[in-house]
């Protein structure tokens, strides 16, 4: 009478989510095995020999799930974590750039940009949002957001606009302020911004070719006595960090197609995206400006006397760390878009002293997209 009956079948979890964990001395993933709750990550860590003391979580856990024979849900997390950051030497990006393993993108036949502003990490800097271990942590957190983009995207082509202040410095209008609450050296800020940076294009060079561009920017000038000195879009630590970046993705092999930076005596550029006259992008860090509400005037005056930002129909800025969007101008021979980049800091808490409640922003990377045959129209996304 128990012909018909059939063992239960085998139920194993999904093939990508194997329990166990690979640490290259810096870096790791760590898959859990099946749970019914979930876990304290730092726990699981620390059960293998990796103290909360010295190694953090970093990004979003991914999960897989699966129902056991008995009908119990399980779930597999797997995560990523890294060696704290306690203290830098300058080859951090050489040996970040040694463990690069080029992926060169597929091609992708698509008349769409992808457009990614980092803007104002200031790295080095302490804040109320925490010091440059937490940057770190947000920073990241914004990556794994833009990757998914990517994914889904189908893009042709990835824009990545370092718009500036992307380390604190030490010499700006309140140096002493600075020396007090920055939480590493300018060289140290200079290494692990080049570092993230670095990080980004990685990432996005799995997608698609990409444009890397920096501008000049305050807190990176050059500065003697908190005066600036120098070619301001030469003499610019953002600048260098690009020259950095440029040696090593040509070294390894990444696939970026244009770089750009400003013209010596110049702070900013712009380019022609699809190089048919069709979305000239422009970028500028801000500070060319004492407040936001003066900005389209600043782009007017640029228009009316032919400078290299004339001609451009979507414009980017940093500096004001909060993000904006507006339609400066419309006619029948286009739209001028301007798009106020959000900031990745670790708070501006003077100024939200300054301004009372409402001074600060939520911290993420302004992104949006440009297509060809297709007019900008002010859609931005907050990564």
């Amino acid at each position: 009478m128990l012909d018909d009956l059939q063992p239960a079948k085998k139920v194993e979890a999904p093939k990508d989510f194997r329990a166990g964990l690979d640490f290259d001395g810096n870096e790791g993933t760590a898959t859990t095995e099946g749970l019914a709750e979930p876990p304290n990550f730092d726990e699981f860590l620390e059960d293998r020999g990796y103290s909360a003391d010295e190694y953090e979580i970093i990004g979003t856990p991914r999960t897989s799930q699966w129902q056991r024979w008995d009908g119990l849900w399980l779930t597999a997390y797997r995560f990523h974590f890294r060696k704290k950051v306690t203290e830098f030497h300058l080859p951090t990006l050489y040996a970040e750039a040694k463990r690069s393993k080029p992926k060169t993108p597929k091609p992708v036949k698509s008349a769409k940009t992808f457009v990614i502003c980092p803007a104002d990490f200031q790295i080095g800097k302490g804040g109320s949002r925490g010091g440059h271990e937490q940057s770190i942590q947000r920073i990241h957190a914004s990556y794994d957001r833009i990757e998914q983009k990517l994914k889904a995207g189908n893009y042709g082509h990835i824009v990545i606009l370092d718009m500036g202040d992307v380390i604190e410095g030490v010499s700006n209008k309140a140096d002493m302020e600075q020396l007090q609450s920055n939480t590493l050296s300018p060289m140290q800020q200079v290494d692990l911004a080049s570092a993230l940076l670095w990080d980004l294009i990685k990432l996005a060079s799995k997608y698609a070719p990409i444009t890397y561009g920096s501008v000049a920017s305050n807190h990176c000038q050059f500065r003697v006595s908190k005066q600036p000195v120098g070619k301001p879009g030469q003499d610019d630590w953002g600048v260098v960090i690009l020259q950095q970046l440029r040696r090593l993705a040509t070294e390894v092999g990444l696939p970026i197609t244009r770089w750009l930076v400003p013209q010596p005596h110049d702070e900013g550029f712009a380019f022609d995206v699809f190089d048919n006259g069709e979305h000239i992008l422009g970028a500028i860090h801000g500070h060319q400006v004492a407040r936001p509400d003066a900005f389209a005037g600043f782009w007017a005056k640029a228009v009316f006397n032919s400078s290299y930002l004339a001609a451009v129909t979507t414009m980017v800025s940093g500096h004001f760390h909060h993000h904006r969007c507006e339609q400066i101008s419309g006619t029948e021979n286009g739209e001028r878009w301007w798009v106020q980049a959000s900031t990745s800091d670790s708070g501006s808490d003077w100024y939200t002293r300054r301004q009372g409640a409402g001074g600060d922003s939520t911290t993420a990377i302004t992104c949006f997209e440009l297509e060809k045959g297709k007019p900008f129209r002010g859609t931005v996304e907050l990564l």
